[in-house]
């Protein structure tokens, strides 16, 4: 099959790789019907981790065409959704709705679903199936459940977002919007999005952006403040994974405030002194995306929500290389890769 591979910063190839196989009875095959590029995926793209011929990709849906011998609530046939991490859905850790923590899980970024086809692990508990096969409009949005929106929903979760609240959204990339439109989704009386572009900003108010701050961290802070009363607000998401982006999203959370931290941590520290002081709630990390992944279904199966309007900018998968560089340079917000 084809897939995607990563040799270094700023290298990346569409290769020949070996097609999957079962290894285990828990194993399903799927074969892709879209893929894309995460933001995460830029951190080794800009050398920031390392990486030395590695297989990309850890969003993904497609068409189960082959089962382990103890799989049973998935079939071939089936067109389905997972997510980044696998899990068995039964231990302790996920039946607390932390499937991102099982006991059991594995990285599906291990197998590279920039890819043809993809090895699921712990299929059962990490598949969930649609009501049918879904057209090709819908494809899109089952896609950013996987990651993205899955993500952004979690966010919106951890920092408590709902009726009567102020959201503010420190991040404008695709985890970001989504986090803006679980905000909303939730109920979020007013959400703020912190954007300097153009397009992000548009489509964080079709989101249900309230309020566009280009702003950024003491004077982004002072704006949230001037906002509410000097209080701050009551739900912060941050969805970018910098010292910045953690600093902005504290000082602009009230006393007694949430704040959903999901951008993937990259030389982040929290000063001690400073939360005791802060009095906010801090809770974050690795989205359980799982525990979401049947409502979000029924939301994209009823045309409820419409997060695939992320994907900005579709290359066939041989063209992958040319959609890291589009997202390396801010040219697009997220990439789709048709299989």
């Amino acid at each position: 099959m084809r897939g995607v591979i990563m040799y270094g910063p700023g290298d990346v190839r569409v290769e020949d790789r070996p097609d999957p196989e079962i290894a285990l009875p828990t194993d399903a095959i799927i074969r892709l019907a879209a893929t894309c590029i995460c933001g995460s995926d830029l951190w080794p793209y800009r050398g920031v981790d390392r990486v030395d011929g590695a297989p990309m990709g850890h969003e993904y849906v497609g068409v189960v065409t082959e089962i382990g011998s103890a799989v049973e609530k998935v079939a071939v046939g089936d067109f389905v959704v997972g997510s980044f991490f696998t899990s068995d859905n039964t231990c302790e850790i996920c039946r607390s709705g932390y499937q991102s923590h099982c006991v059991h899980r594995t990285p599906i970024g291990r197998e590279g679903t920039q890819a043809e086809y993809a090895r699921i692990p712990n299929a059962d508990g990490t598949l969930v199936a649609t009501p049918g096969q879904p057209g090709a409009d819908l494809i899109p949005s089952l896609l950013a459940a996987s990651d993205v929106l899955g993500t952004g929903w979690f966010a919106a979760v951890a920092a408590e977002a709902g009726p009567g609240k102020t959201v503010v959204v420190v991040g404008d990339g695709a985890v970001g919007l989504c986090g803006v439109l679980a905000a909303k989704q939730l109920g979020a009386e007013r959400i703020i999005a912190m954007s300097r572009h153009a397009d992000r900003q548009a489509l964080a108010r079709r989101f249900g952006a309230t309020d566009i701050f280009e702003e950024r961290g003491r004077e982004g802070v002072a704006r949230v403040k001037e906002l509410t009363g000097g209080l701050g607000a009551h739900s912060v998401i941050e969805a970018v994974g910098t010292q910045d982006a953690m600093d902005q999203a504290i000082r602009s959370t009230r006393p007694g405030g949430h704040v959903g931290f999901v951008g993937v941590s990259h030389d982040v520290t929290v000063d001690g002194q400073r939360l005791f002081g802060s009095g906010v709630h801090l809770h974050g990390g690795p989205a359980p995306v799982r525990r979401f992944l049947p409502d979000l279904i029924d939301l994209i199966w009823e045309r409820r929500i419409d997060p695939g309007a992320v994907f900005d900018l579709t290359l066939p998968l041989e063209q992958a290389a040319d959609g890291y560089r589009a997202m390396d340079e801010r040219r697009a917000t997220k990439v789709l890769l048709t299989v």
